[in-house]
């Protein structure tokens, strides 16, 4: 029927190369590896109809079953170099930070929650939270899902 969307998963060698290279393009727009949309399909060898008659039609796939979300809630000694400590932690780990939010100090400590994909991490990740907790100025270290 007119109108009605219909979506299909398919491996990219069966897609014709200006697919791929919209997303290319798209994601160096998203990536801020380039500002405007001429020097993206200049990057990736594609007219610039191309890219806007296709842009809204395809994206790459995300498998988020191979991709694991675990989030933290950590307390922080507020001193200069804890934060930076952690997270020197978190990405020798492997680990690729999403969101982080830090509160602000009180009483000298500081509520610091963060998310990580875990796909590419080295590590497992109860060796993760032990390094955390090993690290000088952190409190606590709890996992709030994942």
């Amino acid at each position: 029927m007119k109108g009605e969307n219909k979506y299909y998963l398919v491996d990219a060698d069966a897609l014709p190369d200006v697919f791929i290279k919209v997303t290319k393009a798209k994601e160096l727009l998203e990536t801020g590896a380039v500002k405007t949309v001429a020097e993206a399909v200049d990057k990736v060898d594609l007219s610039r109809s191309a890219f806007y008659k296709y842009r809204d039609m395809i994206r790459p796939f995300r498998d988020l079953s191979r991709n694991t979300i675990v989030s933290f809630s950590t307390v922080l000694h507020d001193r200069p170099g804890v934060l930076a400590a952690m997270l020197s932690v978190l990405t020798g780990s492997g680990a690729n930070i999403l969101t982080i939010n830090q509160s602000i100090p009180t009483d000298g400590a500081a509520i610091v929650t963060f998310s990580l994909a875990t796909a590419q991490m080295k590590i497992a990740t109860d060796e993760l939270i032990t390094k955390l907790r090993e690290t000088d100025g952190v409190i606590t270290v709890e996992v709030q899902a994942g």
